[in-house]
């Protein structure tokens, strides 16, 4: 098939295939063909191990993609955790698609490599052209985020900005603003930060409600909702796993998994894996992350403004 785009990465980007038999994978096979790349390597999900290790060492280094459409989850997971430690190891750049249902596993599996992992979700075409496109880039990390990114990125800067605005303006009125009163702490929020997961779930459903009269997609703040619920968890003492946060963020699941990764290299989140069950993984704020959480909600009391 002719390129219709003709990235000039993935031209010389050699791309290896896994999927769960040797003839599947037709829509990255589609998408790779169609921004001008080449699979140069197809295996089923069970030899993909054994046989990436075997490759030589070719320059430019390839591109895995392990496309799980119709893995059982022994498999997935035995399968992601290995190929990524490899494609750390080699410094590969990776591609991992998997369903709803198989979020939990591949995070679980990925472990500690995967900041390195492009995560994709049930993905449409253009999905998987951009994550194609973004792995074949020279150097890897040479293409910036798409322009709906960059908008949220900036939302969420500027979401910092003003609350870090507001603590340090509190900070200065009530004791002249010392640095050290406005770091994060693990100390306990002052008694008038009271507030209860109740409060906090009645946010989260309210910001909910908007779709209902506007539509969905007017009001994506995936960062700040998954913030939230998983605030309220922890005032629950409760545990949240992946995929529940990824419904909580009320974002597509690819967006919602990348969003989980850059708030986990910000150290706001910590993943770990469920001590009964190794193909889960949970998340949760950090201690950092709660005491700021805890502050924030101080600082609205004091400024008589809502939590929203």
């Amino acid at each position: 098939m002719a390129s219709m785009f003709g990235f000039a990465g993935a031209r010389t980007t050699p791309f290896v295939l896994a999927t769960v038999d040797a003839l599947g994978g037709a829509a990255a096979q589609e998408a790779i063909a169609l921004i001008g790349g080449q699979v140069t390597t197809h295996v089923a999900l069970e030899e993909a191990a054994d046989a990436f290790a075997a490759l030589p060492a070719p320059a430019p280094a390839p591109v895995v993609v392990l496309d799980l459409e119709g893995a059982n989850d022994e498999l997935a997971h035995a399968v992601v955790g290995s190929v990524a430690a490899l494609a750390q190891a080699r410094a590969w750049r990776s591609i991992v698609a998997m369903s709803v249902a198989q979020i939990d596993l591949v995070v679980a599996a990925l472990g500690d490599t995967i900041d390195g992992v492009q995560l994709l979700c049930a993905p449409d075409q253009a999905e998987w052209i951009g994550a194609l496109a973004v792995a074949s880039a020279r150097g890897g990390d040479a293409v910036r985020a798409g322009d709906e990114d960059r908008e949220r990125f900036a939302r969420l800067n500027a979401e910092i900005a003003r609350i870090a605005e507001m603590l340090a303006q509190l900070g200065e009125r009530d004791g002249g603003g010392r640095a050290e009163e406005r770091r994060m702490t693990f100390a306990a929020p002052p008694p008038e930060a009271n507030v209860t997961a109740g409060t906090v779930r009645d946010v989260l459903r309210a910001r909910r409600l908007r779709d209902r009269f506007f539509g969905s997609g007017l009001f994506e703040d995936p960062a700040w909702d998954m913030l939230l619920d998983l605030f309220a968890a922890r005032l629950e003492g409760g545990r949240v796993s992946v995929s529940s946060l990824c419904i909580a963020a009320a974002v597509a699941p690819t967006t919602a998994l990348r969003w989980i990764g850059k708030l986990t290299a910000a150290r706001l989140l910590d993943r770990a894996p469920d001590p009964d069950d190794r193909r889960r993984a949970f998340v949760g704020l950090t201690d950092d992350a709660a005491g700021a959480m805890h502050r924030y909600v101080a600082a609205l009391v004091e400024a008589r403004l809502p939590l929203v």
